[in-house]
């Protein structure tokens, strides 16, 4: 359990020695130009900053990360990521600004939407499973009932299935990762760039009996299905609970934590929920080393507030 009460997340100058050594182990580089030709300036009002050699850049800490134009503190930064890491169905923007001391909701809504977009898979992730790995595929409907939605937030006609939801669909790998998508439908069209740029086609691929999956399974060493609508839900190796308890986690948040989640962020949130459940301590990865990964996903990634609306 992660000691809340250490420097990092309250001493603003423990919290930059530590984001410094976590992305800078191997020593300062320049996230302008990549020299490692670096120095530290000197002076209290330039706490930080350091100077490119090279390119002649000043840059800090924050710089190419989500922090970067940030004006909130960097120990608080910790403990968000910190909290967001370790809370099981997440922590909401109003919880956020009471735990940080934030001056506004909007801050804490922004804050968190930068953590998750620090939570999400780098370009350096290849396909899941591979040989001799099972993955599971599987969809389900999230957001609320069109009743109590304001009217112009109701579905402009009766959806398929999740009645104007949001569809999402989910790949789990047994004991591995997850991997999450806001879809349009469900449909081989759209299933199919899904499965194949990111499930390994050495892998065994287990699905319900959605017809949107019946040609791209065949495409995999290994398919199986289960047909729910039968009451068959085991048979043999043949399953797909993996992927439904992460549904189950997934849905506990949204409902009990975020209440609503719209369909312009849904994605951010998947992000955050995939993060959690891929570096879980089921896989041996506890509260510290798993925000320690998010803040290393802050690294080349920035998120405007225009773009999170």
């Amino acid at each position: 359990m992660t000691n809340l009460t250490a420097k990092i997340f309250h001493n603003e100058a423990a919290a930059r020695a530590h984001i410094e050594a976590s992305r800078w182990a191997d020593g300062v580089a320049c996230p302008h130009c990549g020299s490692l030709d670096t120095m530290k300036m000197a002076g209290k009002t330039q706490a930080g900053m350091f100077l490119c050699r090279d390119c002649r850049d000043k840059f800090t800490c924050r710089t190419g990360t989500v922090m970067e134009r940030s004006h909130i503190p960097l120990h608080k930064w910790l403990l968000a990521l910190h909290l967001m890491a370790s809370s099981k169905k997440g922590i909401s923007a109003l919880q956020l600004q009471r735990n940080l001391g934030l001056g506004s909701y909007r801050t804490a809504w922004f804050l968190a939407m930068r953590v998750r977009e620090a939570m999400g898979l780098g370009p350096e992730a290849g396909p899941m499973g591979g040989e001799g790995k099972v993955v599971e595929a599987d969809t389900t409907y999230v957001g609320g009932k069109e009743k109590n939605k304001h009217k112009s937030k109701r579905a402009a006609k009766p959806q398929i299935g999740g009645m104007g939801k949001q569809i999402v669909h989910t790949l789990v790998e047994r004991d591995g990762t997850a991997r999450s998508h806001h879809i349009p439908n469900v449909t081989g069209k759209t299933l199919r760039p899904i499965l194949f740029t990111q499930v390994d086609r050495k892998s065994s691929l287990m699905t319900d009996t959605a017809g949107g999956y019946h040609q791209i399974g065949k495409q995999f060493a290994r398919y199986e299905t289960v047909d729910h609508g039968k009451d068959e839900y085991v048979r043999g190796d043949a399953y797909s609970n993996t992927v439904e308890g992460y549904f189950s986690i997934l849905k506990r948040g949204i409902i009990g934590v975020f209440h609503s989640v719209s369909e312009a962020h849904l994605h951010r949130y998947l992000k955050e929920f995939d993060f959690r459940y891929s570096n879980r301590s089921g896989l041996g990865i506890e509260d510290t080393e798993r925000a320690a990964l998010a803040l290393k996903g802050a690294e080349g990634k920035r998120l405007m507030y225009s773009q999170s609306h």
